[in-house]
């Protein structure tokens, strides 16, 4: 592949974790890496990443009533369709890579394995809104829960509905995260979120230097 063809493709990576993995600060960082390779990035997030996405992100967070577990997902998937549809796609196909904090793995970890909710129907909405697309690739940042929670408490920032809920949610969410890993072979790369956030870094940019390899990028390029 040459250089000029290359630097048309944009590829769609995502960050996944739980609370206090993060993700914020890595994803950051990756893009700062990405920037020295010559690569234009945007950087989303999820919910989020549009004015509906961004509306939507606050009822599901900080919403003062309790909201339905249907409805919360249900939410999470149109707030999703937005998102792909007007930023992440036509970004991709500008040639934009773009960087997203949190995807559907995100909605199979927190509604499914968190609320316990049905993974067959969170596989028919993602096929609704989605189709066949996916991440090109996925870091997720694997962190014990006690030490997200420590994190967490020594931000000492207002938490939201979800990470206001209890260990035993977290420790399903985890696992759910895990799970995925185990399902979706290659496209997700695990990475140990409790070392120093310089090693996590050093961890991520091997497996995105072995993505670039793959799509023809040369040292330096």
């Amino acid at each position: 592949m040459n250089r000029e063809n290359r630097n048309k493709a944009g590829h769609f990576i995502t960050l996944e974790g739980g609370d206090g993995s993060g993700k914020t600060t890595q994803i950051e960082l990756l893009s700062d890496f990405l920037g020295t390779r010559g690569i234009d990035v945007h950087i989303t997030r999820e919910p989020g990443g549009t004015r509906l996405g961004e509306a939507l992100r606050k009822i599901i967070l900080h919403n003062a009533d309790p909201i339905d577990d249907k409805v919360e997902l249900l939410l999470m998937f149109a707030a999703r369709s937005q998102h792909v549809t007007n930023v992440i796609k036509p970004r991709l196909s500008n040639g934009q890579w773009v960087l997203s904090d949190r995807f559907t793995d995100a909605t199979y970890a927190y509604q499914g394995g968190g609320r316990q909710m049905g993974i067959k129907d969170i596989a028919v909405l993602q096929n609704f809104v989605q189709g066949d697309f996916r991440p090109d690739k996925t870091i997720l940042l694997d962190l014990p829960v006690e030490q997200g929670i420590r994190r967490l408490t020594r931000r000492g920032k207002t938490r939201d509905r979800i990470e206001q809920q209890d260990l035993a949610f977290k420790q399903r969410v985890r696992e759910a995260y895990l799970e995925r890993y185990r399902q979706c072979g290659s496209r997700i790369a695990l990475v140990d979120a409790a070392a120093p956030v310089h090693e996590v870094h050093k961890a991520i940019t091997i497996e995105i230097e072995d993505m670039l390899s793959s799509l023809g990028y040369g040292n330096g390029d």
